[in-house]
């Protein structure tokens, strides 16, 4: 009845609710959701907000292909995993600006003259090169999985996401954002989401949803850092720098070093990340899954300090400190002060109770409210 009646936007958001409803029930009957965004809802709310009416169109498409994906539950019955035992395995699709995923693959992606596509090669290599050297993970799922890419998804796609089998990616609309494939650190982003679902499997709401966020942009950001061979100080600590246009007064998605201050743009509106416990935001679950995009500021801070604290290259110690607490000691339902309790226990028994390292992991999240505690 709501489709016969809605006209134009309003079809398109009656749509849109549609597709939120199909993902709450499929979050209800599964406990997590199977696509994960790169660009927050709340951003494309506000540019269907206060965009011109191209933009307004672009957001409400975006959004409305987002909700569709997240309703999707499909049957993983294949298994992508290289053919060769120990071989790595990545490989780039061309979906042509459709929807039929994964398109048609890319011959020899590593010398394509085609930026998006040479851009998911090399993102995907530098994300499997790094848990794999620096974490002896073999790829997402430690078994060797192959892991996909499919570029030129939809027709001025606003985002990127992992829907739970492969990586996918928009060209962006060319006025607002650039193409998703340009930050290797949102690559790095989400494939983690990949190896979340793999192991912690963190569901994504609340704060056990934030932390699968923050999860994403640390080892997001350390693939970025470890391809530009950065120390902590080096490192910028930035989330999708590079996807914004010269439009859009901003430098990038999110901050890690500084939650909040990424971008302050008319149309975009405010960067609303918290950065500390006391600005924590609890909002419904219709609200960007309780705020998953915006509390993820919080641990992400205090990854940021700890590694900082420690100095020299993030992934050595700060990095494999979250990644057995991901790997081995979160549950689906952890939050915050299991976080916090859990590297800080690892920490203890990596390097020494009260060593500079354990100290370290204190400080980070001290300083954004939360009190580690011991066994």
């Amino acid at each position: 009845m709501c489709k016969n009646m809605c006209k134009n936007t309003l079809e398109k958001m009656c749509l849109l609710e549609e597709g939120r409803a199909a993902g709450r029930k499929q979050e209800q009957m599964y406990g997590r959701v199977p696509a994960q965004c790169i660009l927050p809802p709340h951003m494309l709310n506000e540019i269907a907000k206060k965009g011109n009416p191209k933009q307004r169109d672009m957001a409400l498409k975006t959004l409305l292909m987002s909700e569709k994906i997240r309703g999707r539950r499909e049957a993983f019955a294949e298994v992508y995993v290289a053919m060769s035992l120990g071989a790595k395995c990545t490989r780039v699709y061309d979906a042509k600006n459709g929807q039929d995923l994964p398109g048609e693959e890319v011959n020899d992606p590593e010398n394509s003259s085609d930026p998006a596509v040479k851009e998911a090669h090399n993102g995907a290599n530098a994300t499997y090169d790094m848990y794999l050297n620096a974490f002896e993970r073999n790829s997402i799922d430690d078994k060797g999985m192959c892991i996909l890419s499919s570029v030129h998804f939809d027709e001025k796609y606003d985002n990127a996401f992992w829907d739970g089998r492969q990586m996918v990616y928009g060209d962006g609309d060319g006025e607002l954002f650039n193409r998703f494939t340009i930050s290797i650190d949102v690559i790095g982003h989400e494939l983690t989401h990949g190896v979340t679902e793999y192991e912690a499997g963190l569901v994504y709401y609340d704060q056990p949803g934030a932390l699968n966020e923050s999860m994403s942009d640390v080892f997001g950001s350390l693939v970025k850092q470890r391809v530009l061979n950065q120390t902590a100080e080096e490192a910028d600590w930035l989330i999708g720098e590079g996807l914004f246009t010269s439009k859009v007064k901003g430098k990038a998605l999110r901050s890690m070093k500084e939650p909040g201050t990424a971008y302050d743009d008319p149309v975009l509106g405010k960067d609303p990340q918290s950065a500390h416990m006391r600005d924590y935001k609890r909002l419904p679950r219709r609200e960007d899954s309780g705020g998953v995009h915006i509390n993820s500021g919080i641990p992400n801070r205090a990854f940021c300090i700890t590694a900082m604290e420690i100095g020299g290259h993030a992934w050595e110690k700060a990095g494999k400190i979250w990644y057995i607490a991901l790997r081995d000691r979160l549950r689906y339902n952890s939050g915050f002060q299991a976080a916090a309790n859990k590297t800080f226990q690892i920490a203890g028994v990596m390097f020494g109770t009260g060593s500079e390292e354990q100290n370290a992991v204190k400080k980070g999240w001290t300083e954004v409210g939360i009190t580690p505690k011991a066994r």
